[in-house]
């Protein structure tokens, strides 16, 4: 008789919100945490930065501001990143780790998945303790795919454009199977893939873009504010990269793998026109 088909390890979606740091624009975060709760994803993950920070005086008050937010969506997991706004001395520290409940680095397991999370500190690249602690981690759960590694700092923009892949995160990333490397902090929609590894670097969803906007930069360069929806199925994961709609973006939406090292590959008035469309 016929089997039943095999049912996937996994089956899950999650949802990744970007910066709100670097003086947060009125409005932007919680249109993006709206869009987000009406998905449902199984949990939400940050990429960091969620205070504008620096401010040993306002440090309380900021992580108020933003946990008010965070707790009208309190139905969703909520995993966070420390980001370089986040934490920049001890007593900073100190206030992520209470505020968040999370350590500055840690790990989790969802369904078969493994997630892995670590932390750029003030510095640009990933510490050798850091590198370390992500290949003890991808180690000890070898059996678990997919496996994505967040951390703040997208360090590996600049290695990729000058050629460079022999370095160690890279290396481990491809020795143990990781199927993602995500994180943010430079406030635009990077994405790269280098030996079948998706590189993503996550855009503002709510963090000062203006700067930007005045030198001329926008949507083909990946200055808008997004949040991305991710898929898995077994050991397939897709990432869909969603505008906010309203008064601050056109609520264009399109597959990441259509967002190329320089840009959209689609008509970026209209992402749908690649499809053609049927009425």
């Amino acid at each position: 008789g016929a089997r039943p088909a095999e049912t996937p390890a996994n089956e899950f979606h999650f949802s990744i919100v970007g910066d709100r740091a670097g003086s947060p624009e009125p409005q932007i975060y919680g249109r993006v945490w709206r869009e987000v709760a009406l998905l449902r994803p199984d949990f939400v993950i940050t990429v960091g930065d969620a205070i504008p920070g620096n401010d040993d005086d306002e440090l309380e008050a900021q992580w108020s501001e933003v946990k008010k937010i965070w707790r009208r969506y309190a139905q969703f997991p909520l995993y966070h990143i420390p980001g370089n706004h986040d934490i920049w001395n001890e007593r900073s520290r100190e206030a992520f780790i209470r505020h968040t409940g999370f350590a500055t680095h840690y790990s989790f397991r969802f369904q078969n998945a493994l997630f892995v999370i670590a932390s750029t500190g003030r510095g640009e690249e990933l510490p050798a303790a850091e590198l370390d602690f992500i290949e003890k981690e991808l180690q000890a759960n070898g059996n678990c795919d997919p496996k994505f590694l967040f951390f703040h700092k997208p360090f590996w923009i600049e290695k990729f454009r000058a050629g460079d892949t022999g370095f160690r995160l890279h290396a481990m990333a491809r020795r143990y199977g990781v199927r993602a490397v995500i994180g943010g902090h430079g406030h635009r929609l990077v994405h790269m893939v280098r030996n079948g590894i998706t590189y993503l670097e996550v855009g503002s969803s709510g963090g000062s873009m203006s700067g930007k906007l005045i030198r001329g930069d926008g949507f083909r360069d990946g200055c808008f504010y997004h949040h991305v929806w991710a898929s898995v199925k077994g050991s397939a994961v897709w990432f869909a990269v969603r505008e906010i709609d309203g008064l601050f973006g056109a609520g264009r939406m399109f597959d990441v793998a259509e967002w190329g090292e320089n840009g959209p590959r689609f008509d970026s008035s209209d992402p749908a026109l690649a499809n053609r469309p049927e009425t």
